[in-house]
């Protein structure tokens, strides 16, 4: 389409009432379908990347403004629609809104606080959920990628319920495509991290951090390049802070404008001021309610209406910022603005959106939801199920922008897309799945889809492995917290051991401690002292001992384990035939090796015997056992040669002192090298 010519602004023009009108609603449209951009003079235009892509070239030689950052976003409405440059590592998740409105002060604010040179500096973006922080540490990371400020790059941190130690070096290896020593403890792997990084300024965002003491073991160092942006609901006593609050009124008129015209909200002005006090300025609140204006096809003053009718009280929305209860007051707000979307859904939608609550806020994959509620075993029924699961999803809850999707960008084997509810929606929902007759059937199908992944991972998890579970480690960290009552006796270890292998496996051992721990606690506080998953928490935590060299500690442990098994199991059975094994790896690794024999000579019979002459345990241990006799070979071979070597010494000395051999010199040294 070719460019529209501008005006001629030097030849007087009389007023055209209609003419301007249907200009508005020309740009109105233009707005809806956000293919457009705007010029100082109020004229639009097409290609609007490119005009904004000039204005990055102007701005990248002086600090950024607010006029800068005003004119930028009257031409594109969210940094995430226009292409990213190329050649810089980063991280930075999608954008979760269509228009990002009356934020301009914020992000100059924001440039100011954290241009600080050579040295660490740490911001941080402070206020209530869903009032927008996540969303201004999008665009202030776009932004910044744009003017190139950060050429060390952009790293992404997801603060809840996700190790930082692991995103970090995980950031490392495959944006930076550096390779942190897999032999360090977690801490070191992170210091190691910020040691090595590429030259240059770096932003690290934090994003959702619930505890600062959590992450402070992971901060860069001083002095250093990095810049860390922090994304918070607690108040933290910071210098940089930025306490974010909600909409001011003509913000939140702005933004109604762009979701559902300007012409609209213009002729129902008042109104539209009132349904803004409403919803608390809440940037979240508008957006849903904009879109649910917008599709109705109602007015202002009807969709005012059907909020009071859902007990929305507009003054419990107007609070101070040191009211103990302002949040609880706000998110009664949004409920009744989410209510009006939960009544527009199908009862399959409803439900659907229930059980999806049990995920919280972090993303998760779709083919979890799949074998949660997919349960016919006819291949025809299945694939028509799944069709229909899909449509739910997509045209009920992510239309309505209730869910979110994203990409798992960090599998390099799948381009399979995750899916994430805004964390207010998530409790929301929660609420819902709380009421229904179905809540305990969902959260046990929801356990037993979590237990299934927990399993799936490996005693020695590879990088591939840590990369592919990595998104299910704070679901399932929920699982042990909040719903280990659903769990089944079968499944109880797994809420624990799946998780401690994570963090085992990437030498957080302080972490994987935790959890084994734990397993041993709620496995007794279930099942008694006598019970085969009380002999298997004591045997992994002797693991986790054993990898770390604690051979003090593990002993013990492993002795009771045994001993455990074989008054329970009995005598001969695999799990006791494993418990030898292991004790006998705990001698070996120590050097007694007339110790470790004679175990590894009976858990590889007990093996033979029991599971046959061609099972894996039975080469493991046949393997175990040859190994053992090469170094007990290795060690006798060494204690001969001392013994000689000191026999030999003894009488050279002797012959030498008494004159009685000549060159005895030469021969020694000879029989030393040996």
């Amino acid at each position: 389409m070719p460019e529209k010519e501008p005006l001629n602004r030097n030849k007087a023009e009389p007023v055209d009432n209609e003419r301007a009108e249907s200009r508005e609603k020309k740009r109105d449209i233009q707005i809806e379908q956000g293919n457009y951009i705007e010029n100082l003079g109020g004229d639009y235009y097409q290609n609007s990347s490119s005009v904004v892509q000039e204005i990055f070239k102007n701005v990248r030689a002086r600090d950024i403004t607010v006029g800068d950052i005003t004119q930028i976003y009257k031409i594109v409405v969210n940094l995430d629609n226009i292409p990213k440059p190329k050649g810089y590592p980063q991280n930075i998740i999608s954008s979760s809104t269509d228009k990002f409105v009356g934020r301009e002060n914020d992000l100059e604010s924001l440039s100011q606080k954290l241009k600080r040179e050579n040295e660490v500096v740490i911001a941080a973006v402070e206020g209530m959920g869903g009032v927008g922080k996540t969303e201004l540490a999008i665009q202030y990371s776009l932004l910044n990628l744009q003017l190139n400020t950060y050429p060390g790059g952009i790293c992404w941190l997801r603060s809840r319920e996700q190790d930082i130690g692991s995103q970090i070096v995980n950031f490392v290896r495959t944006d930076l495509g550096l390779k942190p020593p897999e032999d360090l403890e977690m801490p070191e792997q992170v210091r190691w991290c910020w040691k090595h990084w590429q030259e240059g300024n770096t932003l690290v965002v934090l994003d959702d951090v619930k505890n600062y003491s959590d992450i402070k073991p992971y901060l860069p160092p001083q002095p250093s390049q990095f810049k860390v942006l922090i994304t918070t609901r607690l108040k933290l006593d910071l210098p940089s802070s930025l306490y974010l609050e909600v909409l001011e009124e003509e913000e939140a008129l702005e933004l109604l404008r762009q979701l559902i015209g300007g012409e609209k909200v213009n002729q129902e002005l008042e109104t539209a001021k009132e349904l803004c006090q409403r919803l608390g300025y809440l940037p979240l609140a508008l957006q849903l309610v904009g879109r649910y204006v917008r599709k109705r096809k109602i007015s202002l003053a009807e969709e005012l209406k059907r909020l009071e009718v859902k007990g929305l009280a507009h003054r419990s929305l107007i609070v101070k910022e040191k009211d103990p209860n302002w949040i609880l007051s706000i998110k009664r707000g949004v409920k009744a603005a989410f209510e009006l979307s939960w009544d527009e859904l199908n009862s399959e939608a409803q439900e659907l959106g229930s059980y999806l609550s049990l995920f919280g806020s972090e993303p998760f994959k779709w083919s979890w939801v799949e074998s949660a509620q997919i349960q016919s075993i006819d291949e025809e029924e299945r694939e028509e199920e799944k069709e229909e699961l899909e449509e739910i999803r997509d045209e009920e809850l992510v239309d309505r922008n209730l869910l979110k999707v994203t990409i798992d960008r960090d599998s390099q084997s799948s381009t399979e897309p995750q899916y994430q509810l805004h964390a207010l929606i998530a409790e929301y929902f929660r609420a819902k799945l709380e009421v229904l007759e179905e809540a305990e059937g969902m959260k046990q199908n929801f356990c037993r889809q979590m237990m299934a992944i927990a399993r799936s991972i490996p005693h020695t998890p590879t990088q591939e492995d840590i990369r592919r579970v990595a998104i299910a480690i704070p679901h399932l960290s929920m699982v042990a917290k909040e719903l280990i009552d659903y769990v089944d006796d079968e499944n109880l270890i797994w809420s624990f051991v799946g998780v401690g292998r994570f963090y085992g496996g990437q030498g957080a051992y302080d972490r994987a401690e935790e959890w084994y721990e734990s397993s041993l606690t709620i496995c007794r506080s279930r099942f008694g002292e006598e019970h085969p998953s009380v002999a298997t928490s004591i045997n992994n935590l002797a693991g986790l001992y054993d990898a770390q060299g604690r051979y003090e500690q593990a002993e013990p442990l492993y002795k009771e384990a045994l001993e455990k098994r074989k008054k329970l199991l009995g005598e001969e059975h695999p799990s006791v035939a494993t418990s030898i094994n292991n004790l006998a790896g705990l001698y070996d690794a120590q050097g007694r090796y007339e110790q470790a024999e004679p175990l590894y000579k009976e858990a590889l019979e007990m093996y033979k015997k029991l599971l046959g002459e061609e099972h894996p345990s039975v080469a493991m241990s046949m393997n175990n056992l040859a190994l053992l006799s090469h170094g007990s070979l290795i060690l006798k071979m060494s204690c001969l040669i001392n013994r000689v070597n000191n026999i030999l010494y003894m009488a050279f000395s002797h012959l030498r002192r008494n004159r009685v051999v000549i060159g005895c010199d030469r021969l020694f040294d000879r029989i030393i090298r040996v």
